[in-house]
C-alpha cells in the first residue's frame, strides 16, 4: 500500500452471448486454484404477485432439491465430495447461484448449472420440505430476532405501489396457499437462459470452458421475453410517522429512512460518501458526537440501501438514560444541515478517497468477489466493464456534489420517522 491507498489491478474478462439469449462472462486468474461457476437471474422479490411473496426466496431454497439428473439430497454431496462448496442468496432484484470447486472440476461445475436451469424437479415432495426449511428461517431470521423487522417495516411505509414493499423473504400464507402450478410456472417464467447471466471465473482455460458451456448450456431453449412492469412512487413531501412494537426488544430504537435513487445514478454514489461521512465506524460524525462525546445513545449507524429501482438511506439510534427518539433525530439533523451548507474538509475529502480506494479493492481481492461484480455489473447495472471503472467514478465525485445531493434527499419533509418500540404486552402467544 502506497500513501494508505491500496493497489488495484484491471480485471481482465470476455463476454459474449449464447444463441439462446444466455450472456456470459469469463474471467481467467491463474493465481487461484480454484473455479467458481455462477449464475445469476434477473428475478427477486419485486418480480412476485403482491398476493404471491416470497416466490424468489423460495426458489433460492427450491433448486437444491434436485435435477432430472441429480437426485434429491444429492445435490451438496456432490458438491462436497469433489472439494468444493456452494451457495445462494436473492434480494429484491435478482437471485444468485454458485459453487466453488477446484480449478480441475470447472466442467462438474457448469454441468450442475445447467441440470439446475434445464431439469429442475419442481414437485409436492420438494416444495413442502422446503417450505418448513423457510418456514425455520423465518422464524430464526426475522419472528425471533430482535429488531427482525426493521427493514420490512421500513419498506413497508416508504413505499406504496412498488414491489418493494414488502420483505424478500416473503409470506409464510402465501407460500401455504400456492399450488404446485404456480411454483412451475415462476420457475418456466423466470429461470430462463435469457433472463441469466453464466461467469466463470478462476483458473480456466477459456477454449475449453466456452466448449463445455456451448455443451451444456447452448442446448436449453429460449425462454420468453418477460414483459416487465414500472413502477413509480410518489415524492415523498411530508413526513411520514409510524410505530412499530417487537416482542424481542427491551430497548426502543429510532429510525429515520429517506427515499433515493436508483443504485445505477451517480447521486447513489454521492449518498455512499454521504453515509460513511456521518456513520461508517466510530470516527464518523454521528457516532462521535451521540454514542462518544454526547453519550445520547448505545448505538447509533446508518445504511445506503441501494437498489437497483430506488434505495433508502437508513439512520438509526437506541436513546439511552433520559434521552429521547426526538433528541437524537435533533442531533442527526444538525449534522445532515452542516453537510447540506459546508464543504467538507480537505482532509475529510481525502480520507473519504482512501477508505472507497480500499473498499474497492477489498471487494476484487478474492476470485468469488470478482465473480459476483462481473455479475451483478452487467445484470443491475448494464455495464460488466464497471469492474474496472467505478473507482474513477468514485473518485470524480467532488466536495460541491456532496453538499448538492445532502440537499436534494436528505430533507425533514422527505422521510419516514419510524418509532420501535418494545411491545407494550410481552406475554407471547
Amino acid at each position: 500500500m502506497l500513501g494508505g491507498v491500496a493497489s488495484a489491478q484491471k480485471v481482465a474478462f470476455e463476454e459474449y452471448n449464447l444463441p439462446n439469449g444466455m450472456h456470459v462472462i469469463l474471467h481467467n486468474d491463474p493465481s487461484a486454484p480454484v473455479v467458481i461457476t455462477s449464475v445469476m437471474y434477473h428475478v427477486g422479490s419485486k418480480n412476485e404477485s403482491p398476493d404471491r411473496t416470497g416466490f424468489a426466496h423460495f426458489f433460492e431454497h427450491l433448486l437444491f432439491e434436485g435435477t432430472q439428473n441429480i437426485k434429491r439430497g444429492e445435490w451438496f454431496k456432490i458438491v462436497t465430495s469433489n472439494g468444493g462448496t456452494n451457495n445462494a442468496n436473492t434480494s429484491e432484484d435478482r437471485t444468485y447461484y454458485f459453487e466453488v470447486f477446484p480449478s480441475n472440476n470447472a466442467e462438474l461445475g457448469l454441468w450442475m448449472e445447467s441440470e439446475r436451469l434445464m431439469h429442475p424437479v419442481i414437485n409436492k415432495i420438494g416444495v413442502d420440505t422446503q417450505n418448513e426449511v423457510v418456514k425455520e428461517e423465518k422464524r430464526l431470521r426475522v419472528d425471533n430476532q430482535p429488531y427482525g423487522q426493521l427493514l420490512a417495516e421500513v419498506k413497508k411505509n416508504m413505499f406504496k405501489v412498488h414491489p418493494y414493499r414488502w420483505a424478500t423473504i416473503g409470506s409464510m400464507e402465501h407460500l401455504d396457499a400456492s399450488t404446485l402450478e404456480e411454483f412451475q410456472a415462476f420457475n418456466k417464467k423466470f429461470y430462463s437462459p435469457n433472463n441469466a447471466v453464466l461467469v466463470v471465473a478462476g483458473q480456466i482455460d477459456i477454449a475449453k470452458t466456452k466448449e463445455w458451456i456451448q455443451k451444456y448450456f447452448g442446448p436449453i431453449p429460449r425462454g420468453e421475453e418477460i414483459k416487465r412492469q414500472t413502477f413509480v412512487e410518489e415524492p415523498i413531501t411530508q413526513t411520514i410517522h409510524a410505530t412499530y412494537e417487537d416482542p424481542n426488544i427491551q430497548k426502543a430504537m429510532v429510525i429515520c429512512s429517506y427515499r433515493t435513487p436508483s443504485m445505477k445514478t451517480r447521486d447513489a454514489r454521492v449518498l455512499d460518501f454521504i453515509s460513511t461521512i456521518l456513520s461508517e465506524g466510530k470516527s464518523s460524525r454521528m457516532y462521535k458526537k451521540i454514542v462518544d462525546d454526547k453519550k445520547m445513545a448505545l448505538q447509533a449507524g446508518a445504511f445506503n440501501y441501494s437498489q437497483e429501482d430506488y434505495g433508502q438511506y437508513i439512520l438509526y439510534g437506541l436513546p439511552q438514560g433520559n434521552f429521547t427518539a426526538q433528541d437524537l433525530i435533533k442531533e442527526i439533523d444538525e449534522e445532515i444541515v452542516k453537510l447540506q451548507t459546508e464543504l467538507i474538509s480537505e482532509r475529510d475529502f481525502q480520507k473519504l478517497q482512501n477508505i472507497y480506494d480500499n473498499n474497492y479493492v477489498n471487494s476484487n481481492s478474492s476470485v468469488e468477489g470478482v465473480a459476483e461484480n462481473l455479475a451483478s455489473n452487467y445484470l443491475l447495472y448494464g455495464d460488466t466493464n464497471l469492474i474496472n471503472t467505478e473507482r474513477e467514478l468514485y473518485k470524480s465525485i467532488t466536495r460541491e456534489e456532496i453538499r448538492a445531493v445532502a440537499k436534494k434527499y436528505l430533507n425533514p419533509n422527505q422521510r419516514l420517522i419510524l418509532d420501535y418500540v418494545p411491545a407494550k404486552d410481552k406475554a407471547q402467544n
